[in-house]
């Protein structure tokens, strides 16, 4: 797998490129209090990084954090997310006032989504133009799913997968976090949004790695957040098409040309649509067919 690279501002090296956030894979949480951290971040793999001034920081530095945020963002070339307050909380106003018309600002993650209204107001307080990307973390959120997913200004959904597990008590075995993952899915798509992001892995052996983003893949998920530049090029590579795949798409589409797009049978047009999306996805990952 290759990547293409951009120059990066602030390093002067060259960072990776981001992929655009509608098929970004690894969003990659960063302690907003933790400065040192944010040039490193914006030269890693990840594809979409996220500066952290919720649950990362202390209460009595949200303040300090917020404004080393608005800092960066400010100056320089930077294009990142920012995971704000929860709606409910006395931080989120100060989060959006600030963060409103920053140059630098992709989005804002919110977090502890729970109502449509949630999204809409973080929306509209911020311009009526910056995405919301909706952190579902509660058994509410998780039901309230399909009306946040529609909400006006939600861009994405994403799955706080701790907090949900410690509102609800559920353990962290696959078949009991199949079922909110899966709500996820079906909001997004009622939504007309991109597919949801799973929440992170807290190992950073491979093997779990692996296994863990294989599971977000296998239930339709198309993104995961990270909290480790170690985790990124695992979890990037599982969620991207193989390249088996790749060859299988770029070959089903060229014998599709060649033979004057014409539909030969009832399996043409679902095989022609997941190959279409395949060639999508790699050329946007920089994936190659074997």
């Amino acid at each position: 797998m290759t990547t293409g690279t951009q120059p990066d501002s602030t390093t002067g090296t060259r960072a990776p490129r981001k992929v655009a956030p509608e098929i970004a894979r690894s969003w990659l949480l960063v302690n907003a209090s933790r400065t040192e951290l944010y040039a490193p971040a914006a030269a890693s793999r990840a594809d979409q990084v996220v500066l952290d001034i919720e649950d990362a920081v202390d209460p009595s530095t949200k303040p300090e954090a917020r404004e080393e945020v608005a800092s960066w963002l400010e100056h320089g070339d930077h294009d990142t997310w920012v995971r704000i307050n929860d709606r409910s909380t006395s931080f989120w106003s100060d989060d959006v006032d600030r963060l409103a018309g920053l140059p630098g600002l992709a989005g804002v993650m919110l977090a502890k989504t729970e109502a449509a209204q949630d999204v809409t107001e973080t929306f509209d307080r911020l311009g009526g133009h910056t995405p919301v990307l909706a952190l579902v973390e509660s058994a509410l959120g998780i039901e309230e799913a399909v009306s946040i997913a529609r909400a006006r200004g939600a861009f994405r959904l994403a799955f706080g997968s701790g907090d949900y597990r410690r509102d609800t008590g559920t353990s962290a075995d696959d078949l009991a976090m199949a079922y909110p993952r899966s709500r996820l899915v079906v909001a997004s798509r009622i939504g007309g949004l991109p597919g949801p992001i799973d929440g992170p892995t807290v190992s950073s052996n491979h093997p779990v790695l692996r296994e863990q983003a294989a599971v977000t893949v296998s239930l339709g998920l198309t993104g995961k957040l990270v909290l480790d530049v170690d985790q990124l090029p695992v979890i990037n590579e599982v969620i991207s098409p193989t390249p088996s795949d790749v060859a299988w798409a770029r070959d089903f589409l060229d014998e599709f040309e060649a033979r004057g797009r014409v539909i030969r049978d009832g399996s043409d047009l679902p095989r022609l649509g997941r190959a279409q999306k395949i060639d999508t996805l790699a050329r946007a990952f920089g994936v190659n067919p074997s």
